[in-house]
């Protein structure tokens, strides 16, 4: 009985969210909720809630302060330099404009949320993909590729909702999968590769006489605002000719189309030139200390937090308008960890999750069984496309760890082979960045759909292959 309730239960509870009937902080509470009374145990629902709430607390605290210190890094420009200097790299040359598109998002990726990658990713790039005539749809796809491979970090949300569903540390997951996912954005930058040669032999090698590119500062506002000035980058032998003058007239045609992006505004109120190095090293510190595990994250995250706000913004009403900022992201995700604590709970104490287990655990066959790693990894390509990462991640992964505990393979194998889904999720229609990604980029969904999906489940394969390779896995 309590088997078909719990998979009856995960079953309302993805239906409910892939309906987008209920949000997922109110169904992660509620369904269980119903369910636990339905199974005769509301009495004991407090009980599993604040045994939850107490397990995910340091995972909430760890999300809410990553949030709020990339965030910081952002608005103080930590990534202008880097960004200006793709630009540069890139020229006019459909290669380079492609590679730069992977590393790029790649770098932004770092302060965890989707939708600010690809803000800034298209804010900069789009105006080169436009005036070249390039696909935009490998401007979407290489992004969205490379977002989903560094969507694994502890702040991202995939690791810690699988720290949060196995009671794990999300360091202890993360950091042995880090050679697995640096050759899955390997695999990312060799896959920009071939299709930046695609797109040169398909546009020829230009050259800035054929294509009039501004300056990386002006293309940095995005297409909108500072970004209609008149300068740009010339050739001696292409200057005042009437093929250039249409060119740059486009460009400006362009720029009107596209009034309203928001890159990275090179004089906003927010920047701190003079405090670059501090806050270049206060990162490099805080990411080796994570790596090398020197405190736990959501410690180093909320010191980083506090010092990145107090040195940037020494003034009180300053500090209040950064939080302020970020907090929509900052409350969405900690709510959601806070939420899970009912599904998860509810799950563990009633003996569901124990009753679905064993019931998988008699469907594997015995020879698969020590194999529950590698099928978990399988399974998460698939899964974490048709389903949020709310649903797989709580409703699936829970039941696949005890199986594979029926077999010796620790939950931690299990928590690692989970994340490897993540570069073809990040294209999924369930996940609303990918929303803003198309529709900054005016790319039709399907377009985006057809192109990325079997370039992501390539890649996602690659980090499945890596992990096993490196014993990981």
């Amino acid at each position: 009985m309590l088997t078909i309730l719990g998979f009856a239960m995960i079953a309302t509870f993805l239906v409910l969210i892939m309906m987008k009937k209920m949000s997922p902080i109110a169904a992660l509470v509620l369904i269980p909720a119903l369910f636990c009374v339905a199974v005769g145990q509301g009495a004991k629902l407090g009980d599993y809630v604040i045994d939850g709430v107490g397990n995910l607390a340091p995972t909430a605290a760890m999300l809410m302060f990553a949030i709020v210190y990339f965030g910081v890094m952002i608005d103080v420009g930590l990534f202008d330099p880097i960004v200006r200097g793709i630009l540069r790299f890139c020229k006019a040359d459909p290669l380079r404009i492609v590679v730069g598109t992977a590393v790029l998002a790649a770098i932004v990726s770092l302060d965890g949320d989707g939708s600010t990658t690809f803000m800034i990713t298209v804010s900069a790039m789009y105006p080169l993909y436009k005036r070249l005539k390039m696909s935009l749809v490998v401007m979407t796809g290489v992004a969205a590729t490379a977002n989903g491979v560094m969507n694994t970090l502890p702040w991202g949300g995939p690791t810690a909702r699988a720290a949060t569903a196995l009671k794990l540390d999300a360091g202890d997951i993360f950091v042995p999968m880090i050679p697995a996912l640096g050759v899955g954005l390997l695999a990312v930058i060799l896959l920009a590769v071939v299709l930046g040669r695609r797109e040169r032999k398909r546009l020829g090698f230009l050259t800035l006489d054929e294509a009039v590119v501004q300056e990386p500062e002006t293309v940095l506002v995005g297409a909108g605002g500072a970004a209609g000035s008149d300068r740009t980058r010339k050739t001696s032998g292409g200057a005042g000719t009437g093929a250039e003058a249409e060119s740059t007239a486009a460009a400006h045609g362009d720029a009107d189309d596209d009034e309203g992006f928001k890159g990275l505004d090179p004089n906003r109120a927010t920047l701190r030139p003079k405090l670059y190095w501090f806050n270049a090293g206060l990162t490099v510190a805080l990411l080796t200390a994570m790596i090398m595990e020197l405190m736990p994250i959501p410690v180093l995250f909320l010191l980083g937090a506090a010092l990145a706000l107090t040195v940037n913004f020494p003034h009180m009403p300053d500090q209040r308008a950064r939080i302020a900022a970020h907090a929509d992201n900052v409350l969405n995700v900690s709510g959601m960890v806070f939420a899970a604590a009912v599904f998860t709970g509810v799950l563990s104490g009633t003996g569901m999750v124990e009753h679905m287990a064993d019931w998988l655990v008699g469907a594997i066959p015995d020879g698969m069984g020590p194999h529950m790693a590698i099928i978990t990894g399988i399974l998460s390509i698939p899964l974490t496309y048709f389903m949020s990462n709310d649903g797989f991640y709580f409703g699936v992964v829970p039941v696949l760890a005890e199986a594979g505990a029926a077999h010796g393979v620790s939950p931690l194998e299990i928590a690692r082979a989970s994340l490897v889904g993540q570069p073809l999720h990040m294209s999924s229609p369930l996940v609303p960045a990918v929303y803003v990604l198309v529709g900054m980029a005016k790319v039709e969904f399907g377009d985006h759909t057809r192109f990325t999906v079997k370039w992501a489940a390539l890649t996602s394969l690659v980090v499945l292959c890596a992990g096993l390779l490196f014993g990981i896995i």
